[in-house]
């Protein structure tokens, strides 16, 4: 496979198209007299191009085997999209799944059957070295690989490889002045909408985004959140202020399937929407922090455990499945580190201050 070359005319380039297979190539009536022995083919005179059912994969690049062959690896990951899709897996992880097998093909420059230990240990020195990926990404990276050389192929190698220790990093949070003028600086009343239903609730921006208004129950001041990661639904709490914004943006936009619609109306806002708006929004604001939509997540939980609320709640309320993960707001918060008085406060800085003025004095005098 060298899908990165492209400098030979006279190559055939093999790659998906719904669910056949799409094979082009300059005319050349030997490659098709090829193509026409494939039970199945079809000629696509509008693009110009040959396909095949899927099926026919290892037959089209045995038959083509010397052949300068272009093959799309996306074409090898099928299999590994539908058993994700079947596994009710979100569209997220799919993606992310399926981008990080593709991008191992290319680098790896072979099939799937062919791939080797080394070919995986090498990618992932890669992503450390060169993509200067975390801990984090490198994890998911290994998850993906696992599942479809472990899971689909049964290949054992994958599972030799050891994973990284995470990175220990704090959540970067905001202190309650900082959340209210980010806001306060939101002029666009579906935006700020949004940003409150964040903050108020918790929310994972891939949660707020997919809101429908029956998520929202006014009466009982809850937010329904459904379809959250690992498949789990839960109940949040919404505040009497965010609630009366989002009853003024539903009066002025009256909004149908989605609570908050894209342009078209047809799908909900997408997440990198949020991302912009968030990050002119705290910009505007004058805050200084490194910090994503995600931080107003992590300063709801650190706010809340700072006014005395059980972590256990907080647990529930942010859909952590272990405790431990909610665990690290005990680290941020500073309900502990503020009863605790600084021993610099302790000391008699005047008398230093005029013990020092006097060294200085006496100094002066005897040289």
């Amino acid at each position: 496979m060298d899908w990165g070359c492209k400098a030979e005319v006279k190559m055939i380039k093999v790659e998906n198209v719904g669910k056949r297979i799409k094979v082009s190539f300059p005319y050349n009536l030997d490659h098709i007299t090829k193509i026409k022995t494939i039970k199945g083919y079809k000629w696509h005179p509008e693009g110009k191009y040959w396909s095949t059912p899927y099926s026919k994969l290892d037959k089209l690049t045995s038959m083509f085997d010397g052949e300068k062959l272009i093959i799309e690896p996306s074409i090898y990951l099928d299999a590994l999209k539908r058993e994700l899709v079947s596994r009710k897996y979100s569209q997220k992880t799919v993606s992310t799944y399926v981008r990080y097998n593709r991008d191992f093909l290319i680098f790896s420059d072979k099939n799937p059957y062919d791939v080797s230990n080394k070919d995986v240990r090498d990618y992932l020195c890669y992503l450390a070295e060169e993509k200067n990926a975390s801990a984090s990404t490198l994890n998911i990276a290994i998850n993906a690989l696992k599942f479809y050389y472990g899971g689909i192929l049964k290949r054992g190698f994958a599972y030799e490889i050891k994973r990284p220790k995470k990175d220990k990093k704090l959540p970067v949070v905001l202190s309650q002045n900082e959340v209210s003028r980010i806001l306060s600086s939101v002029s666009n009343i579906k935006h700020r909408a949004i940003l409150m239903l964040v903050y108020s609730g918790g929310l994972r921006i891939s949660e707020v985004v997919k809101l429908k208004a029956e998520n929202i129950d006014t009466q009982r001041k809850l937010i329904h959140i459904q379809g959250a990661k690992g498949r789990k639904d839960r109940y949040t709490i919404l505040s009497d202020v965010a609630l009366k914004t989002l009853k003024l943006y539903i009066d002025s936009f009256q909004p149908k399937e989605w609570l908050f619609p894209s342009k078209n109306a047809d799908s909900h806002i997408t997440t990198r929407t949020v991302q912009r708006v968030f990050e002119q929004t705290y910009k505007n604001a004058g805050i200084k922090k490194d910090v994503t939509v995600h931080s107003l997540r992590h300063s709801f939980a650190t706010h809340l455990l700072e006014s005395g609320v059980d972590l256990r709640y907080i647990q529930e309320l942010l859909g952590h499945k272990n405790s431990k993960t909610t665990e690290i707001y005990t680290h941020v918060s500073n309900k502990r580190l503020s009863r605790i008085k600084n021993p610099l406060d302790s000391l008699c800085l005047e008398e230093v201050k005029n013990e020092n003025k006097s060294r200085i004095t006496k100094s002066k005098y005897t040289q």
